[in-house]
């Protein structure tokens, strides 16, 4: 089981990874846009929610473009390591 984590600026990139990730057999946890600039406490909910799937997951994987990771997927990163879970990127050259 893969967790995305990253901006979802991306889009197109976790849905990419999503397909062909799931066509390889792999259950994908990741986030969902929800359509509309959430609240504060929404955005902490919902990052809440995220730390859950990683606790779930087996991987984590960066989804990210032009080498960036923002503070939120940096936090996620940190909270993947710190409970042993495998990290990749699909930025073969992202420094994680």
């Amino acid at each position: 089981m893969v967790c995305l984590c990253g901006s979802l600026r991306f889009e197109h990139l976790f849905r990419s990874e999503r397909r062909r990730l799931t066509a390889t057999g792999v259950i994908v946890l990741g986030p969902e846009p929800i359509g509309e600039d959430p609240t504060p406490a929404l955005r902490h909910a919902l990052g809440e929610l995220h730390l859950r799937r990683i606790d779930l997951a087996d991987e984590v994987r960066v989804v990210s473009e032009g080498g960036y990771v923002g503070d939120a997927t940096r936090r996620e990163i940190d909270y993947a390591r710190a409970q042993g879970k495998a990290i990749s990127s699909v930025e073969p050259t992202l420094d994680l």
